[in-house]
């Protein structure tokens, strides 16, 4: 049915014989690792039929709020650690002075 920016490709079944349901299957063979978060909305929406039409036939109009499908990096070297992970180190800024430790009475 089609490919998107990161290489995954789009597929569909000719006809609904082996589905388990009325739908054609539908589904997406992923270029690299198979990250679910790799798919683009636009392909999502396709694949969990919400759309019926593959965006190479009828492409979904982009606003200018949005942005991109990021995929998610959790568990790569590409992941965010914030200051203090045991991942940076471990070192924390010293707290300001908006902070007072509490103490039981």
């Amino acid at each position: 049915m089609g490919q998107d920016g990161y290489g995954n490709r789009y597929f569909e079944a000719r006809d609904n014989s082996d589905s388990y349901d009325r739908h054609k299957r539908r589904w997406v063979i992923y270029n690299g690792y198979a990250e679910a978060s790799k798919v683009p909305a636009e392909w999502s929406g396709w694949l969990h039929y919400t759309l019926d039409e593959p965006p190479t036939r009828a492409p979904l109009k982009r606003r200018e709020w949005e942005k991109d499908t990021l995929p998610n990096l959790t568990g790569t070297v590409h992941a965010w650690r914030p200051q203090g992970s045991l991942t940076r180190g471990g070192e924390r800024p010293a707290a300001t002075s908006d902070y007072q430790a509490w103490s039981p009475e």
